[in-house]
C-alpha cells in the first residue's frame, strides 16, 4: 500500500474513471494494474534473493538510489510546476479494455520493480522475511492486495469529494517530495553505517 500511496498516474486514472464511468469499471481497471504488479513484485523479489546474495551489488545500487531519490526529491519540492499535463482521453468499448489499459499502465511503470527490490531487501534485513519460495509469494499476494486496496480508496476518496473543487496538486508535489527526501535520508543514514 505504501509504494502506491501518493499520488500518480494508476491511482489518479483510477479515480478518473470511476467517477467519468463508474466504479465497476474504475475497479476493473485495478484489477488490470495489480496483475501486473503480481508480475513485477515476483521479479523484484527474485532479483532481491539474488542481491542478498552479492552484497557489493547492492553497496552499488544503494548509493544509486540515494542519488535518485534525492534528484526526485529536489524536482518534487524545487522544479515541478503545479500546472497539470493535459490527458488525451480514450475511447474505451468495453470494461476488458479498462483491465488491458490498467495493464499497459502498470507495465510502462517499471519504477515498482526496484522499489519492490529495495523494500524486500529491507524487511529481509530486519529479519522479518526470508526468501524461501512461501515468502516470496506471500510477499507478491500483499503486494497485490495492498495495491488494489490503495486503488479503491482512491476510487471511494474521489468519488466523496467529486462535487468539491479540488486542486492541490501543488501538495501532493510536496507530499511526494517529503517522502522521497525522508527516504533520501534514511538511505544515507545506511550508507554511512556501512562507511
Amino acid at each position: 500500500m505504501i509504494g502506491v500511496a501518493p499520488p500518480g498516474l494508476l491511482n489518479m486514472t483510477a479515480a478518473k474513471i470511476s467517477l467519468k464511468e463508474g466504479h465497476i469499471r474504475g475497479i476493473v481497471f485495478s484489477i488490470g494494474v495489480c496483475a501486473v504488479v503480481l508480475l513485477q513484485t515476483y521479479v523484484a523479489s527474485v532479483f532481491a534473493r539474488y542481491l542478498t546474495k552479492h552484497a557489493e551489488v547492492v553497496d552499488v545500487l544503494q548509493r544509486v538510489a540515494f542519488v535518485i531519490f534525492v534528484l526526485i526529491t529536489i524536482y518534487f519540492l524545487l522544479i515541478s510546476k503545479s500546472k497539470p499535463a493535459q490527458q488525451i482521453k480514450p475511447q474505451m468499448r468495453s470494461k476488458h479494455s479498462r483491465f488491458f489499459q490498467g495493464m499497459f499502465l502498470s507495465a510502462i511503470n517499471v519504477f515498482p520493480i526496484p522499489y519492490q527490490a529495495y523494500m524486500t531487501i529491507t524487511i529481509a534485513s530486519f529479519g522479518w522475511m526470508t526468501f524461501d519460495q512461501i515468502s516470496i509469494i506471500s510477499y507478491v499476494a500483499g503486494a497485490g492486495m495492498g495495491t488494489f486496496v490503495m486503488l479503491y480508496m482512491y476510487i471511494f476518496f474521489f468519488d466523496k469529494i467529486k462535487g468539491k473543487s479540488f486542486t492541490s496538486q501543488k501538495g501532493m508535489n510536496y507530499v511526494i517530495g517529503g517522502v522521497t527526501g525522508v527516504i533520501s535520508i534514511i538511505t544515507l543514514i545506511n550508507i554511512i553505517k556501512e562507511l
